[in-house]
């Protein structure tokens, strides 16, 4: 039997299809962890132990060198990481830590490495989330060097307002720093294009962002579904 705890990733597009009994042999050296707010949990360069997948809350994913620090993504609810480092039995590329108190699913590598090698639906799977991961990347690339930092603010506000269920006032959903780093922006630049970006249609207070022009900030910003 599946301790219950586990059902809740069950479901997800990772674990949905394996069997019964490779569902159990990833669980039965598992277990879920709480985390507090700003907690770093695993740091680049270490052996990748676990496979971790976010029950919920937030996790940040970022690499430090020479002093500088950069943020890649931002991770929320079933989501997994570092899924790479895993299944290649290398090194993290990347350390993360919690932006908010968070539960998250731990599973030993050699275990996900295993059933790898013996479940095919579950091999499958795992192509399928490095294939998801590896068009993400390439769309996040091509954000980044094809488009200006403003034009760049300017789809992350428009991503904010189709996930938010298209509302005109919308929330960052992270700090105004973590969203520079993000963006490749230094925190200055970012204030900088907020307020640039007043004259196509957006008003900023605080972490509230006022779409007053949808039109004008969509016409700037240009959005593209091979990137976006």
């Amino acid at each position: 039997m599946v301790p219950q705890r586990f059902e809740i990733i069950r479901g997800t597009p990772l674990f949905a299809d394996v069997s019964d009994e490779s569902f159990e042999i990833l669980t039965r050296g598992a277990y879920i962890q709480n985390f507090p707010p700003n907690m770093e949990m695993i740091t680049e360069g270490e052996p990748a132990d676990f496979l971790h997948i976010v029950e919920n809350g937030c996790v940040e994913l970022f690499c430090q060198w020479s002093g500088r620090e950069s943020s890649i993504t931002t991770l929320y609810h079933n989501s997994t990481f570092i899924l790479a480092a895993t299944i290649k039995n290398r090194p993290y590329l990347m350390s993360a830590r919690t932006l908010q108190k968070s539960r998250v699913v731990m599973i030993p590598s050699e275990d996900v490495r295993s059933v790898f090698g013996a479940d095919p639906d579950f091999a499958i799977a795992i192509v399928d989330e490095l294939s998801r991961c590896y068009r993400a990347t390439i769309r996040n690339m091509k954000n980044l060097k094809l488009r200006t930092s403003l034009e760049r603010l300017g789809n992350y506000i428009l991503k904010l307002h189709r996930r938010q269920g298209n509302t005109l006032t919308i929330e960052l959903p992270i700090e105004k720093r973590r969203l520079a780093s993000y963006l490749g922006m230094t925190p200055e630049n970012l204030s900088r294009g907020l307020n640039s970006l007043k004259a196509h249609g957006v008003e900023v207070q605080g972490q509230q962002i006022l779409i007053e022009d949808l039109e004008a900030l969509t016409k700037f910003a240009k959005p593209d579904y091979l990137i976006d």
